[in-house]
């Protein structure tokens, strides 16, 4: 899968047992194979109105539908494992652009799966979203049923946070049933950071490594209470966002109207997150139930500062990494939609109406049959 944040391809080798609340999920092999500077930028023009155009589109989908094929067949032989015992490619592919509130509602996701099919040769689930928005969803968040299948306790409340380009979290109460579960996207996760970096760099560098820029600077107060005002933040769940809300024109006025130190900027930018993610929880998730730890996982994990900030937020509860429940946090979103191809491979609905404001469950995805 690629996700919000556009770098490259996330692949995962997962060896899945059982199905439903039976499901156990092993991590095999797990590598990011980063988008070569010509396709990152061909994924940049096709996500904006003004660039994506038609002909570009139809270019891109197949573009990235060799490159998943490449980085699926990459994956299995590091992990030293006959193509011809990979029983399913499940696909996310890229969101180029997500209108989950418009009229009609409509998500795009591109990467060919014909082929990435015809290229492994192995059967492949892809398209996931737009089965949920027929029934009446946002078409996302889609992993908070897989993190219902692995991260539910019988006894302690979990919140299970993703940072990634967007962020989004699930809400597990105690011994919860699926329709108890509660998940949605809190706001920016490390796409404004990242945009924001590239604008001080002039295309330089792409991210904050390790929040290093950011620790350097001071967050300026009436900017982050500004920053929290921001309307998608007080929405009430269920929610979806991405880059339509948050993405570099976001970053771009930002960094007009601000009048401080990128440094500074970058630190604000980064307490927005952790705060945005706070603000959520006791908004909408504190009112309904304890949470005891917080598991986190995706790229944002990897920002000391951002996680320094979310640690001050949430405590006295901890903030763990999915590392120490056996799922790696880099690899979390990957394995999740293994484990989803999974389920539809197996007639089981993989949307959770809770999340996605669906009026029901559904199967998710198309399947094309492999060699």
């Amino acid at each position: 899968m690629s996700g919000t944040s556009c770098d490259g391809v996330a692949a995962a080798l997962v060896a899945v047992r059982g199905a439903g609340l039976a499901t156990r999920a092993e991590l095999r092999a797990f590598e990011t194979y980063a988008y070569p500077p010509a396709v990152r930028r061909l994924v940049a023009a096709v996500s904006a109105p003004p660039t994506g155009t038609v002909d570009r589109i139809c270019r891109a989908n197949v573009v990235l539908g060799e490159l998943f094929a490449e980085a699926a067949i990459a994956i299995v032989r590091k992990a030293r494992v006959p193509l011809s015992r990979v029983a399913l490619v499940g696909s996310h592919g890229q969101t180029i652009h997500h209108l989950p509130g418009a009229a009609p509602p409509s998500t795009l996701q591109i990467g060919e799966p014909a082929v990435i099919a015809e290229r492994t040769g192995v059967t492949t689930v892809a398209d996931f979203r737009p089965r949920d928005l027929a029934a009446g969803g946002q078409g996302a968040p889609l992993v908070p049923y897989v993190d219902y299948l692995l991260l539910r306790h019988r006894r302690r409340g979990r919140l299970v946070l993703n940072i990634g380009g967007i962020a989004n979290f699930t809400h597990l109460p105690p011994g919860c049933r699926p329709r108890e579960v509660l998940a949605f996207d809190t706001g920016p996760g490390n796409m404004v950071l990242d945009a924001l970096v590239g604008l001080l760099t002039r295309g330089r560098r792409t991210f904050d490594r390790d929040g290093a820029l950011a620790a350097r600077g001071r967050v300026s107060p009436p900017l982050l209470r500004r920053l929290l005002r921001h309307p998608y933040l007080r929405r009430p769940p269920p929610k979806s966002t991405g880059r339509e809300t948050f993405g570099v024109p976001f970053a771009e006025r930002l960094l007009r109207e601000s009048g401080l130190s990128g440094e500074d900027l970058l630190a604000t930018a980064t307490a927005f997150t952790a705060a945005s993610i706070a603000a959520a929880h006791r908004r909408f998730v504190a009112p309904r139930g304890r949470v005891d730890e917080v598991i986190a996982s995706g790229g944002g994990c990897h920002n000391r500062t951002l996680m320094r900030f979310l640690a001050e937020a949430f405590a006295p509860v901890p903030v763990r990494s999915s590392d120490d429940f056996g799922i790696p946090a880099d690899a979390k979103e990957a394995m999740a939609f293994a484990i989803l191809a999974h389920e539809t491979m197996a007639g089981r609905p993989g949307n959770l109406p809770s999340a996605t404001g669906a009026a029901r469950r559904v199967v998710l995805g198309k399947i094309v049959p492999g060699r």
